[in-house]
C-alpha cells in the first residue's frame, strides 16, 4: 500500500501545496530567532523602541513564532498551526493599532509599514490554515483497501489484459466503459447508486510491464481515486496473484458509503466480486453466472442470479 499512498491525488492532497505549511513554519522560525536575538532591534524597526512595553513584548512575540515554526515544521496538524498563526497575527495586529495611535512622525510610519506586513501575512495565514483544513477533512474521508485473487495464467497474460483499459468493463461491474485517449489517460463512466452516473478522467503514473500499474483521476473528479494493481507469480507455479491497492474518496464519507452498501455497491465487495469475475474473464474467457457467482451482496443482485448464465454481451 506505500506505493499508493504516495500517489498525489489533486482532490485530496490539495487544494494548499505541502511546501506552504512548511514555508509558514520557515517565516515563524526566520522572526522567533530575530526577535529573541536583537528585540531593540526589531523594536526600533517597527516603530515602537520608544515604549518600555516593547522590551518584555517582542521576545514574547519571538517566543510565540518559535512555537508555531516547531508545530509546522514538523508536519503534523498544518492546520490547527496555521489557525495558531491567524491568531497571533490578530494579537499583534491590535497592539500595532494601539502604538500607531500614540505615535507620529517617522515612528507613525514604521507602525503603519508593519501593520501593513502584517495584515498580508495574516491574510496568507488564513488562506493557508482554511485550505489545509479543507484537505485534512478530505484525507479523513478516504477509504483504503488492499485485495488479491489468484489467476491461472501467467503475469504477461494478466498484465496485458488489464492494460487494455478498454477491458476493464469486462469484470468491473459497475463500469459502464473506458475509453483509452493515448497510452496513459483515458475517461471512465461509471455507475453509481440509485442508477446515477459518474464519470471521470484518469492517468497512468507507473507503469512497470509484467509488474504492475498505478493510476489516479485527474482533478476535477468527485470521486477522486488512486490505485495500483500488481502481478507476481504465485506459490508453486500456481499462476499469478493479483493484488490491488485502492484509495478513494466517496462524496458524502461515511454516509455515502453506508448509502452505497444499502443498495449492494458496498465498494470493498465491489472491487472483490471484480476480481473474481477477472479470474473468471481469463481463465474461462467469459463471466458467469451462479448461485456461488460474485453479483453482490443486495437481496435484489441476489435474485437475479441465475445458474451457468453468460452475462449480456454489453457487461462482458
Amino acid at each position: 500500500m506505500d506505493r499508493v499512498d504516495t500517489v498525489l491525488l489533486p482532490e485530496l492532497d490539495g487544494p494548499v501545496p505541502a511546501t506552504l505549511p512548511r514555508a509558514l513554519g520557515l517565516l515563524s522560525l526566520a522572526l522567533g530567532v530575530g526577535a529573541l536575538a536583537a528585540p531593540r532591534s526589531l523594536a526600533r524597526l517597527t516603530g515602537v523602541d520608544d515604549s518600555p512595553a516593547a522590551q518584555a513584548v517582542v521576545p514574547a512575540v519571538g517566543a510565540r513564532e518559535l512555537v508555531h515554526a516547531v508545530g509546522l515544521l514538523t508536519g503534523r496538524r498544518p492546520a490547527g498551526w496555521a489557525w495558531t498563526r491567524v491568531a497571533g497575527d490578530a494579537l499583534d495586529l491590535t497592539l500595532l493599532a494601539r502604538a500607531m495611535a500614540d505615535r507620529r512622525g517617522e515612528r507613525r510610519r514604521r507602525v503603519a509599514l508593519t501593520t501593513a506586513a502584517i495584515a498580508g501575512i495574516a491574510a496568507l495565514d488564513t488562506v493557508v490554515a482554511v485550505a489545509a483544513g479543507r484537505a485534512r477533512r478530505a484525507r479523513a474521508r478516504v477509504i483504503r483497501m488492499e485485495i488479491a485473487v489468484t489467476v491461472n495464467r501467467s503475469p504477461a497474460e494478466a498484465y496485458r489484459f488489464w492494460r487494455d483499459m478498454e477491458n476493464l468493463p469486462k469484470f468491473m461491474a459497475h463500469l459502464e466503459s473506458v475509453r483509452a485517449d493515448d497510452l496513459r489517460r483515458s475517461h471512465w463512466v461509471a455507475r453509481g447508486p440509485a442508477g446515477r452516473h459518474v464519470e471521470w478522467d484518469a492517468e497512468i503514473i507507473d507503469d512497470q510491464p509484467n509488474r504492475s500499474i498505478t493510476w489516479r483521476s485527474l482533478p476535477g473528479t468527485r470521486v477522486a481515486n488512486a490505485g495500483r494493481v500488481g502481478f507476481v507469480p504465485a506459490p508453486g507455479d500456481r499462476g499469478t496473484e493479483v493484488r490491488v491497492h485502492l484509495r478513494y474518496a466517496p462524496p458524502a464519507g461515511a454516509l455515502g458509503r453506508a448509502v452505497a452498501k444499502l443498495f449492494g455497491e458496498e465498494p470493498e465487495q465491489q472491487v472483490r466480486d471484480d476480481l473474481r469475475r477477472f479470474k473468471q474473464v481469463l481463465e474461462a474467457g467469459e463471466v458467469v453466472r451462479s448461485e456461488g457467482s460474485p453479483n453482490g451482496i443486495s437481496v435484489r443482485q441476489q435474485a437475479m442470479q441465475r445458474p451457468a448464465q453468460p452475462l449480456p454481451a454489453s457487461r462482458r
